[in-house]
């Protein structure tokens, strides 16, 4: 069997996710908005197996095959009958479960691969002789002997997804490196292309030259078509001496299942706001254009508090290697009016609360674009995984100039963050109780500072195209250096900092979040006062703290590098309290009642304004000061000097590692509905909290047209396969 690391539990948590009560108050015109969005969102969804590993776009559609022919219930019986166990059958329902849930064969969450926790001969033998297969042999076979061997490997290079030697990732060929990566964004800045929705291929002419394709993701490919920003881009470049090609047409057949459901959506679009960001969405994955996405988005900022809220197209960063291609993410959810209230009192307060940040006010953005703040209950999360909150759009510009949306998600939070006391680990006997008590309220009021106040907060230092500062240049400097540094026109945030951009500012948005909740004016906005609102103090730190502990099973050892943005930065967090001393923040070893390994995290709960506050204002002030100045030089010495792990006491974090490794939960899995379409009426189909039932819900999701979607799926990997088939640049046997 493999390494626990690698596997999905039998008894890993499922939750489903409730959204009837939501579902249920929404008129028929918003429910067919909602149903045609959510459609666009599942089938732009399918682009993250191309996005993930060379052989997920297979496994999903084998496993897809699979469960068409023949239901959990039924599988079962088969494959009882060619002798596996049920534990064996019950790991084969877990493991496909999690393909679905994580699109791919990676954890959404750490990035981490994980495999069939049963013999792969005994598979084999369930898959070749089901249903599908005697429907379909020759095609079944197929897709085995491609996928099957990569879904069981754990080769080193294979464990991680990662770029060159440090692992696997489908954003670059097979042959990248780290240095390709660098040399391409620098040529995407030359021509103001954006990152976010592309990927690169590297290929070596006869003579060991190298020449890279940047393919857009578009429906359109190399027809002519009518002019846009975007076709004059798609030609012939020589850059530092590399040929550069521009291109487009990645994923299009399913982008145009998206546009197809997204043209839909429009005809019952509440207002002119949504009608005309659906247009933008549907030119920016026609034709592959960022900046119609922009143009989009601004008009998704300014649909304030709709019924139905959603957002779609290549969002985030954290799964690129590189730091800077988006995932394809969509969502659609519905407001839950009793928790927006309060964060609009929040919205309310946040000039106010602003001036209490720790850094200077020319660090600041000169004015505060109001956002809205809501609270979801999400119908439809399509992606590799469902975060608790969001601050969107991701584009520096716009955030800066326009404004953006926080999104706290409700029914989410409810089912991703209940906790039994049987399972808490790393926390002494007496603030287990309390822990439990106040950890969701506690962490309703982190995710809304974290997103309104964190991620809305700080002025990046820009000098535009035409040469013009956004500051003054007079009197602006670093103060940790005393010398100036800023954006040139065509960097971004994301471009500049790029492999620790996402986690740095992760970081940023937690700290923020310690920070002001210690404000009795935030704790009043949400119903605490007195006792309880220092207890919902004294969970959240406490939290954060263990969650940098738990954060040590993100980290790989052997590459020196972390593998999931969010836990690097609460383990910044963790050793910047620790480095405050004074006994604010102790982790100490002990022996479970089951003698192995164990640890306590303690945080003083009467030292946490007298000595976490001040050393928490110290690090926000220089983090921020680093990322308005563009300083990347020192935002790197800075990030990567707190989240560097070794086995040096006193906290000897290396050992640690295995103890959190030992006693680690898996993540849950989420179930989420599906809606039906049937006359005029959308119809709500829920599914049960199992692995069998969220197979269930990916079985009835495409209807119409699951066999073609997963052909499509398929000839686009093949397609490609070549890329990751280098003698010399991939593992043996890799598709």
């Amino acid at each position: 069997m493999a390494d626990t690391q690698y596997i999905l539990p039998n008894d890993i948590g499922v939750s489903s996710l409730d959204c009837r009560e939501a579902f249920r108050l929404l008129s028929p015109t918003e429910r067919l908005y909602a149903y045609h969005l959510s459609r666009a969102a599942w089938y732009g969804g399918l682009a993250v197996l191309l996005q993930t590993s060379p052989e997920a776009p297979y496994i999903y559609a084998l496993l897809s095959r699979l469960f068409r022919a023949q239901d959990p219930d039924q599988l079962r019986q088969h494959a009882l009958a060619e002798g596996l166990t049920e534990e064996e059958y019950q790991a084969f329902l877990v493991y496909a479960a999690g393909v679905y849930s994580n699109m791919g064969n990676y954890k959404s969450f750490g990035d981490t691969k994980f495999v069939p926790n049963l013999p792969k001969e005994k598979l084999e033998r369930v898959i070749l002789g089901s249903e599908a297969a005697q429907q379909h042999p020759e095609e079944v076979r197929g897709l085995w002997q491609t996928c099957g061997e990569l879904m069981f490997s754990l080769e080193p290079r294979l464990r991680h997804l990662g770029l060159g030697k440090e692992g696997i990732t489908t954003y670059f060929s097979g042959n990248c490196t780290m240095e390709d990566a660098k040399l391409a964004q620098d040529f995407l800045d030359s021509q103001n292309l954006s990152a976010y929705n592309t990927r690169l291929f590297k290929e070596v002419d006869g003579e060991g030259k190298p020449y890279y394709e940047v393919r857009l993701a578009s429906v359109l490919g190399s027809e002519p078509s009518l002019d846009s920003e975007v076709t004059s881009k798609l030609k012939s470049y020589e850059f530092r001496g590399s040929p550069f090609q521009v291109t487009r047409g990645d994923y299009a057949p399913i982008l145009q299942k998206v546009v197809e459901q997204l043209e839909k959506a429009k005809a019952y679009a509440a207002n002119s706001h949504q009608g005309q960001m659906l247009a933008q969405y549907i030119e920016s994955f026609t034709q592959g254009s960022i900046e119609a996405h922009k143009r989009g988005s601004r008009f998704w900022i300014q649909d304030k508090g709709p019924i139905v809220e959603s957002y779609i197209g290549f969002i985030e960063s954290y799964r690129d290697p590189f730091g800077s291609r988006g995932e394809f993410e969509g969502f659609v959810a519905v407001v839950n009016k009793a928790m927006s209230a309060k964060f609009e009192r929040l919205v309310a307060s946040a000039e106010q609360l602003l001036k209490e940040l720790p850094w200077p006010p020319t660090f600041e953005k000169d004015k505060f674009l109001t956002p809205d703040f809501t609270s979801l209950d999400v119908l439809t999360f399509a992606g590799s995984g469902i975060p608790a909150g969001i601050n969107i759009p991701n584009y520096d510009d716009l955030r800066q100039t326009e404004g953006f949306k926080n999104v706290s998600l409700g029914n989410v939070l409810a089912v991703a963050y209940a906790t039994q006391r049987e399972k808490l680990t790393f926390l002494e006997e007496d603030d287990k109780d309390l822990y439990i008590l106040w950890k969701g309220p506690s962490f309703d009021v982190q995710v809304g500072l974290h997103e309104l106040l964190g991620h809305g907060s700080g002025k990046l230092f820009v000098q535009d195209e035409k040469g013009a500062f956004n500051f003054d240049q007079e009197t602006v400097i670093n103060p940790e250096t005393g010398e100036q540094s800023w954006y040139r026109s065509g960097e971004t945030w994301d471009s500049k900092f790029s492999t620790i951009a996402s986690s740095y500012e992760e970081c940023r948005a937690e700290s923020v979040g310690l920070y002001l909740c210690l404000h009795p004016q935030v704790l009043e906005i949400f119903g605490f006062e007195g006792a309880d609102a220092e207890d919902v103090i004294y969970v959240n730190w406490l939290n954060m703290v263990r969650a940098g502990l738990l954060a040590l099973e993100f980290y790989t050892p052997e590459a020196f590098n972390w593998r999931q943005a969010h836990m690097q930065a609460r383990f910044v967090i963790l050793r910047v309290l620790l480095e405050a001393g004074e006994g604010l923040v102790t982790i100490t070893p002990t022996t479970g009642s089951d003698g192995r390994p164990d640890a306590r995290v303690r945080l003083d709960r009467s030292k946490i304004r007298s000595v976490g506050k001040p050393a928490l204002e110290r690090f926000l002030r220089r983090l921020q000061v680093l990322k308005s100045t563009g300083d990347v030089a020192g935002g790197r010495a800075l990030y990567e000097g707190y989240a560097t792990v070794t086995d040096a006491p006193p906290e000897c974090f290396l050992t640690l590692r295995d103890t959190v490794l030992l006693r680690k939960e898996s993540r849950k899995l989420i179930v989420q509905p599906n809606t039906r379409l049937e006359g005029s009426d959308v119809q709500l189909l829920e599914y049960e909290a199992s692995a069998a039932g969220l197979i269930r819900s990916f079985s009835e999701r495409f209807p119409e047209d699951g066999p073609e979607l997963e052909e499509i799926l398929t000839q686009l990997a093949t397609a490609d396969a070549r890329f990751w088939k280098g003698p010399s640049e991939a593992p043996s046997g890799q598709a």
